[in-house]
């Protein structure tokens, strides 16, 4: 990864935590359309460019880290709570404990899914035979961390912490994913630990994806309005474009 990939990825949660510090309390309509359009992008780009070097190089063994990444990603959120989906949750008992809960689940996410940016250009110009599907994927991840960040910072405003505290435990969400990316790259796994790495990562991806778009229903009855609709298409349409280009 070169040095303004690290950056991004920390510049995208600082810009999500400061939307959610300044307009939390105004998040309905227009969250829940990005939510739509980061979710169709990330199964876009997941099934039509990720998925078919993976199962390529990794064969039927893929499948098996595949579910594996979509069980640990259910899991977690026990922990996360969907914050990585950009829910909001208000009601809890103990809303502290709660923060301390959603933060060890969301980092330790976070920290899983950067780990294949160390590799993932190597991977892709192998199969792809050049360079910029690495920035596809960057991209996938910056989606979908800007939403994450905007409900974790109203979570935590919410749980009553001060400013500091806060902002802090913004930065250290937002340090995550370089730290998985910058350990990865120093990690001897080998073409095929990579591959599975990469697999992992594809079950989390389809958990989180699916589950923006399952529950982009806004009436419950199996019907999406309209502009969701559009949304996702776009998202869709312009994942199917990047894998083309």
């Amino acid at each position: 990864m070169e040095w303004f990939e690290y950056l991004m990825l920390i510049i995208a949660v600082l810009a999500g935590g400061w939307l959610g510090f300044r307009f939390s309390d105004q998040s309905g309509r227009w969250l829940k359309l990005a939510l739509s359009f980061s979710g169709s992008y990330i199964l876009g780009m997941t099934v039509l460019h990720l998925m078919p070097g993976v199962f390529e190089s990794g064969g039927h063994s893929a499948g098996a880290w595949v579910l594996a990444g979509f069980f640990v990603q259910l899991l977690l959120e026990q922990f996360s709570r969907g914050v990585e989906h950009g829910h909001i949750h208000a009601h809890h008992s103990r809303p502290r404990t709660l923060a301390i809960q959603v933060m060890a689940g969301l980092s330790l996410h976070a920290f899983l899914e950067g780990m294949p940016l160390g590799y993932f250009e190597d991977f892709h110009t192998a199969h792809h035979h050049h360079h910029e599907g690495s920035l596809q994927f960057l991209v996938g991840i910056l989606l979908h961390k800007i939403p994450a960040a905007f409900a974790l910072m109203a979570l935590l405003l919410r749980a009553g912490l001060p400013y500091k505290t806060v902002w802090g435990c913004l930065a250290g969400f937002a340090l995550m994913s370089p730290a998985g990316a910058f350990t990865a790259s120093y990690l001897q796994l080998g073409s095929e630990g990579i591959t599975f790495l990469l697999a992992f990562v594809i079950g989390a991806f389809l958990h989180i994806s699916t589950t923006i778009l399952f529950e982009a229903d806004d009436t419950h009855e199996h019907r999406i309005s309209m502009a969701k609709l559009l949304v996702i298409l776009f998202g869709v349409g312009l994942s199917i474009v990047a894998d083309i280009i």
